[in-house]
C-alpha cells in the first residue's frame, strides 16, 4: 500500500541514498558531493533550503521528491523547483511518481505557487511520456545554463 509522507530528520540516511541512485541511474555516480551533515544543516532547521517527501511502500521507503521555492518575476508568485523525482527501479510501474507529482501540486495549491518547474534528461524517454500524460510541457525556446566550480570562482573575482 501506497503512503506518501513529508521527510524528518530520521530520513536523512535514505534521501541520500536516494540522490545517489538517481545520480547512478542518471549516468553520474560520481557526481554527488553531499553528506548527511549537508542535508541536516539545509534541510532541516528552521529555514529550511530545501523539503522532501517520501513515498512508502508497505512502510519501505521507495521513493522521494526533493523541492524548493523559486520566484517569478513574471507570475508575481512563487514556484515549486522539482530538484528530484526518483522511485526505486523494482517499484516503478506501480503509479508512485506520479503520486509525488499529484502530491507536490496539491503542495503548489495549498502555498498559492504559480506552478512546479524541473529538468528532464533529454534521453529519458519514458519520464518525459511520462511528465507529458500528466500534462507538462516543455517550455519553448529556453534552455538551461548553469556556472558552477572555477567558472564560479573566476566569474566573481572579476572587478
Amino acid at each position: 500500500m501506497l503512503h506518501i509522507r513529508k521527510a524528518d530528520p530520521q530520513d536523512i540516511p535514505t534521501i541520500l541514498s536516494f540522490i545517489r541512485e538517481l545520480a547512478e541511474y542518471e549516468r553520474e555516480p560520481n557526481a554527488v558531493h553531499a553528506t548527511e551533515d549537508d542535508l541536516r544543516r539545509d534541510g532541516f532547521t528552521s529555514n529550511p533550503k530545501f523539503r522532501v517527501i517520501i513515498s512508502e511502500w508497505n512502510g519501505v521507503p521507495v521513493g522521494m521528491a526533493f523541492f524548493f521555492h523559486h520566484y517569478s518575476t513574471w507570475q508575481g508568485k512563487a514556484g515549486i523547483y522539482l530538484e528530484d523525482l526518483y522511485v526505486r527501479p523494482e517499484f516503478r510501474g506501480r503509479g508512485i511518481g506520479k503520486a509525488l507529482m499529484i502530491q507536490l501540486a496539491r503542495i503548489a495549491l495549498d502555498e498559492d505557487c504559480y506552478g512546479i518547474r524541473w529538468e528532464v534528461l533529454d534521453w529519458n524517454a519514458l519520464a518525459i511520456q511520462a511528465y507529458q500524460r500528466q500534462g507538462a510541457r516543455f517550455r519553448e525556446h529556453w534552455r538551461v545554463m548553469q556556472i558552477t566550480g572555477e567558472d564560479l570562482e573566476r566569474l566573481a573575482k572579476i572587478r
